[in-house]
């Protein structure tokens, strides 16, 4: 897999055993490597690591520090805070925590690099998840820098289960996204969709997770109010009927993954609510009930519909 000139690879192997120039540590924002990935590393690479690692500590959760390698192979290792001493951690976290070894990775101009499965080992968060908010990062840090120092990047997963969702995943996710959002601004649309005496939403299966209103990306050759009329039935198995156009939203800062437009459309539908495609789950929710997660800005697109009907 190449995205420019930056390959990257997913393999079963042990991260400390890596000869890329970097490796990169699921680390807690205190830098103590007492367990998981962080206590393989030290193990092997020496006392020197962690107390290299502590001095420049604590961090906030989310950032990443670099110290030297010890006895690894590897001549750096960047310490990505994944999670507070608390062991918790979240997408939001991963993601920060991913965007930042990169920065870091490339501040001091590395060539090679190799991740472990963020969040995955202590935190106990999903593989399939970790992989495409990590894929989904790399592809933005790749996009963004005209020269990416970076021209390899490994996903190492010591085991079988772990190495077979990232291989499948992490190749998936990045064919999805050449194939669907290989310039920006992305188009895309969104349905605030009245059912039942509520509006519908879907529980997200990919990240940005969360429940949002029903929508995706706008197809080639396809007009938005075909595009939102196709991906709510999609998503809820429900026909969009009687609807309008309500605004647009472009906040380069809306979706973090990257730079998305959204037209969003106000309607009824009719049939019968049934989760499909990449919606874990769909459910209507009164305006006043709302889920406490909800992804994007979509929250804000309904508050502001709310106060369309206030009008």
């Amino acid at each position: 897999m190449k995205i420019k000139d930056t390959e990257i690879l997913v393999k079963q192997g042990d991260i400390t055993e890596q000869d890329t120039e970097a490796i990169v540590n699921a680390a807690n924002n205190e830098f103590t490597m007492g367990g998981g990935v962080a206590y393989a590393i030290k193990k092997k690479g020496g006392q020197g690591i962690q107390d290299e690692a502590v001095k420049k500590g604590p961090v906030s959760v989310g950032d990443s520090i670099i110290t030297s390698a010890g006895l690894l192979k590897a001549k750096y290792v960047i310490h990505a805070a994944t999670m507070a001493k608390d062991f918790k951690t979240d997408e939001l976290k991963i993601r920060k925590a991913t965007a930042s070894a990169l920065r870091v990775a490339q501040e001091n101009n590395i060539t090679s690099i190799s991740f472990c499965a963020l969040g995955c080992g202590t935190g106990d968060f999903s593989y399939k998840d970790a992989a495409k908010i990590m894929t989904q990062e790399i592809f933005k840090y790749l996009r963004k820098e005209v020269h990416p120092s970076l021209k390899k990047i490994i996903f190492v997963l010591y085991g079988q289960d772990g190495f077979k969702i990232f291989e499948r995943n992490v190749s998936g996710y990045i064919e999805h996204l050449f194939k669907k959002v290989s310039q920006g601004p992305f188009l895309t649309v969104d349905g605030i969709v009245e059912f039942e005496s509520g509006i519908v939403l879907i529980e997200r299966l990919n990240p940005p997770l969360g429940w949002a209103l029903p929508g995706g990306f706008v197809d080639e050759g396809e007009t938005v109010e075909e595009s939102v009329v196709r991906e709510i039935k999609e998503e809820t198995s429900l026909d969009l009927v009687d609807f309008r156009q309500f605004g647009v939203y472009s906040d380069p800062s809306r979706d973090a993954r990257f730079h998305t437009v959204s037209v969003v459309f106000a309607g009824k539908a009719k049939g019968s609510l049934k989760a499909a495609s990449d919606a874990k789950n769909a459910k209507v929710f009164s305006l006043d009930s709302l889920p406490n997660e909800i992804a994007f800005d979509h929250r804000k697109i309904i508050e502001d519909y709310i106060d369309s009907r206030r009008l």
